[in-house]
């Protein structure tokens, strides 16, 4: 799939001040020299197992997929991938997990990482109150406002939390803020990215030690169903979940989808739908697709979920789009909230917006996935994470619409 180190196709690569190819030079050498040893895979799967709580479960949805397809002619099951049971609620802690263990095994004595939901915050936070490293997270104004809860757990951990006030105050701007704190302290901090997204090595970083999400479910299927999904459905900001559960169904005759944030339609100016509606450009060091003007200028998101509320989309989502292995759809504000409150009523399962937007297209996936095979399909979710973080959001909305019906 890469056909030079740290692109995959025309995307990716190294697109960073001069001071930081040091760094990244520096990360990379620990990924093969530090990360991929069996004595640090050893230590990582242990603490996967016995502090995060993998592997996770699979739970069969049959009141979801009755709900979502009634007369059972699209949807013959639906099965959840489960990281909102993983200890801190997400996925997150998978990749903040590894960044930070690598981080001390290559000295540094700090750690720094950008946050839009805040659960890459909590689960970087969580990381480096385990192992005992100091811990810096920069998080946009508006969504230190909209996720209080998660910023309440980063301080109770002992991170320091800085609200960035700059542009839009949200993700994107909480990236550039840390990338500029990485550059004044370069030799002593590691970045901990939370997405599969920025400069190389990162998108490959991310994906290795999300994997483990795919690799889990691909295992499970295979016992509990006695065969694999026909589709994997994942939401897409910056990619991580998503790039987790599909990279271990790349080579299967498993239909992939990922779902972007429409926000109130891609038709509109207020969308963060970066495969849908953006253009090649380069955001936070990667060339992928991003939302910008006819000049190149990166354009604000929008998205009633703070953790899809990203102007770009990592590389590696940016090339099996073009290549067509994975779909890509867009799911509304409307329709996340709506999907969200389905999920709670018929499954007793709160989910994050993020994952919200991932339930609000299965039913499509499975007409679009049955008129293909000629025969109602299976479907893999990944329930990326819980949504206690959202019930405020969720309130204001379900208030402002006239109530959940």
């Amino acid at each position: 799939m890469t056909t030079l180190p740290g692109t995959f196709g025309a995307y990716g690569g190294r697109f960073v001040a001069e001071t930081l190819m040091f760094a990244l030079d520096e990360l990379e050498a620990g990924v093969r020299e530090i990360l991929r040893t069996d004595e640090f895979q050893s230590t990582l799967r242990e603490l996967l197992r016995a502090y995060v709580g993998r592997p996770t479960a699979l739970t069969r949805a049959r009141p979801l997929a009755t709900a979502l397809d009634p007369d059972g002619v699209g949807l013959a099951d639906v099965w959840l991938k489960r990281e909102d049971l993983c200890h801190t609620g997400a996925h997150k802690i998978n990749n903040a997990l590894g960044q930070v263990l690598l981080a001390k095994r290559m000295g540094k004595a700090r750690v720094i990482a950008e946050t839009g939901a805040g659960q890459h915050g909590v689960a970087t936070a969580t990381a480096c109150a385990l192992l005992d490293v100091p811990c810096e997270v920069f998080m946009g104004a508006v969504d230190v406002e909209r996720q209080a809860p998660n910023v309440a757990r980063m301080k109770m951990l002992g991170a320091r939390v800085v609200p960035v006030e700059t542009g839009s105050r949200t993700l994107k701007d909480a990236m550039n803020e840390a990338l500029r704190d990485w550059v004044t302290h370069v030799a002593h901090t590691a970045y901990c990215v939370g997405s599969a997204a920025g400069p190389h090595p990162y998108p490959s970083l991310v994906a290795e030690l999300q994997r483990v999400i795919g690799d889990e479910a691909r295992a499970d299927m295979l016992r509990e169903s006695g065969a694999l999904p026909d589709a994997v459905v994942a939401c897409v900001g910056g990619g991580s979940n998503a790039i987790g559960v599909m990279r271990a169904f790349l080579d299967d005759d498993v239909a992939l989808y990922g779902v972007e944030a429409a926000g109130d339609g891609v038709g509109t100016a207020r969308h963060a739908a970066t495969l849908t509606r953006g253009r090649v450009g380069v955001l936070h060091g990667a060339r992928s697709y991003v939302l910008c003007d006819d000049d190149g200028q990166i354009q604000e998101a929008h998205s009633i979920s703070a953790g899809l509320d990203y102007p770009g989309v990592g590389p590696e989502h940016a090339h099996l789009r073009d290549t067509g292995r994975v779909t890509y759809l867009a799911a509304t504000d409307r329709e996340a909230v709506e999907a969200a409150t389905l999920v709670a009523r018929r499954m007793g399962i709160l989910v994050a917006l993020e994952t919200a937007h991932a339930f609000a297209k299965v039913a499509e996936v499975g007409r679009r996935e049955s008129a293909r095979r000629g025969r109602p399909v299976s479907a893999l979710v990944c329930l990326s994470g819980r949504g206690d973080k959202d019930l405020g959001t969720l309130g204001a909305w379900l208030e402002a619409s006239g109530g959940a019906r």
